[in-house]
């Protein structure tokens, strides 16, 4: 099989060889997610953002039970556990839906770009709650490189007049839920040390569930009037796709290569929604929305780098 080499580190410059199979793998699984705006306006024009949280992680929660039972991993979480999984569950349901109120409210271009914001704020968040994990200055380059990539999104290119205006309140609520994700994955890294991920992920999952339901009861209505293929393939992708293989994938990858080597691939997810977003949408391609995703790309690389 062939292996390529992947230079990661600064002092030591250690190099970790990767399959060509896993590195298609990565590449694969990165586009796939950067394919979820895309899938949740689709499923939005039936299912409004909380009824699009509630069927998707029923279909994610499927699929990772039948990936731990694959696994053999326990499902039942300890009695010191528990006050674990419900905080995160509070976060992870705050988190979903401001992700999917956004997508809603903006374009998928827009929304591809600024969620993947996250490992940035993740970084902030880390260095004061993850021990060993510093925010140095060669990942503080990669965060602001980013950050201004984001910047150029949400200004539509009219940074010169320092205008924020043009931002819609769509692109706000992406952005804050690519903070709250970032906070939400900066805790898991610290609870990780003695939690095992699969129980982590299926059971935030499992308790978001009755409070999804909750509010899609109270405050939503189903657009069945609008069922067709569209929607449906887009909950199937949310659920499956995203949730349930990209899940399982991303843990194959870093149970057998180093995480900031697979970080590294991060870059992908952001091209990969604004051309899709293009393709199946027919959004606009601006020379703003372009130059924010290559800096927000640039930036990750830099920060996985480093």
């Amino acid at each position: 099989m062939p292996r390529i080499a992947v230079r990661v580190g600064t002092s030591h410059q250690l190099t970790w060889s990767v399959p060509a199979r896993a590195v298609v793998l990565a590449l694969a699984i990165h586009t796939l997610w950067g394919g979820n705006p895309v899938a949740v306006k689709f499923g939005l024009e039936v299912f409004p953002p909380l009824w699009s949280g509630f069927l998707r992680f029923v279909l994610g929660s499927v699929c990772v039970i039948a990936w731990a039972r694959y696994m053999r991993v326990p499902l039942m979480p300890t009695r010191a556990e528990w006050p674990v999984h419900l905080g995160l569950t509070l976060i992870f349901t705050t988190q979903i839906t401001l992700m999917n109120i956004g997508f809603g409210a903006t374009t998928a271009a827009n929304s591809a770009v600024l969620i993947a914001t996250n490992p940035l704020f993740g970084v902030f968040f880390a260095h004061w709650w993850v021990p060993g994990d510093r925010l140095t200055p060669g990942r503080l380059l990669g965060v602001l490189v980013a950050f201004a990539g984001a910047g150029l999104v949400l200004t539509r290119g009219a940074v010169g007049t320092l205008s924020l205006g043009a931002a819609n309140y769509g692109d706000w609520l992406v952005l804050a839920s690519a903070g709250v994700l970032g906070m939400r994955l900066a805790l898991c890294g610290r609870v990780l040390r003695t939690v095992n991920e699969v129980r982590l992920t299926l059971w935030q999952m499992l308790l978001s569930l009755p409070l999804f339901l909750a509010g899609g009861l109270t405050f939503e209505t189903v657009r069945l009037e609008n069922l067709g293929w569209g929607p449906i393939a887009g909950i199937l992708y949310q659920g499956i796709v995203v949730a349930g293989l990209g899940f399982s994938v991303q843990y194959y990858l870093l149970r057998r290569y180093k995480p900031s080597v697979m970080i590294s691939f991060n870059f992908v997810a952001p091209v990969a929604g604004v051309l899709l977003g293009v393709w199946l949408l027919d959004e606009h391609l601006t020379a703003a929305l372009l130059g924010g995703m290559a800096l927000v790309a640039l930036g990750i690389t830099l920060l996985a780098r480093n």
